[in-house]
């Protein structure tokens, strides 16, 4: 599986999840914070106002409590899926 996000300018990162793995809370906080890293290095016009949305979808690790917290202390809002 790909976990990829993009923005209008292009792939921001890009991670395969290795096979077999559950994409769990604590893994893709992992993935997040790389996505961050990548963030800083690659689009630093962005970066400076610590201000990402996200658009998520209906994945239950998305809606963890653990990933939530993450979002809320790393100024990463994130805009619901419409049902």
């Amino acid at each position: 599986m790909l976990i990829c996000f993009v923005d209008q300018e292009g792939i921001v990162h890009r991670e395969f999840v290795p096979p077999g793995m559950t994409v769990n809370a604590d893994f893709y906080c992992d993935v997040l914070s790389r996505l961050r890293e990548n963030v800083r290095r690659k689009r630093p016009q962005k970066w400076q106002n610590q201000n990402l949305i996200f658009h998520h979808d209906k994945a239950p690790v998305h809606r963890t409590f653990k990933v939530s917290q993450f979002l809320a202390k790393n100024n990463m809002t994130v805009i619901t899926h419409p049902p």
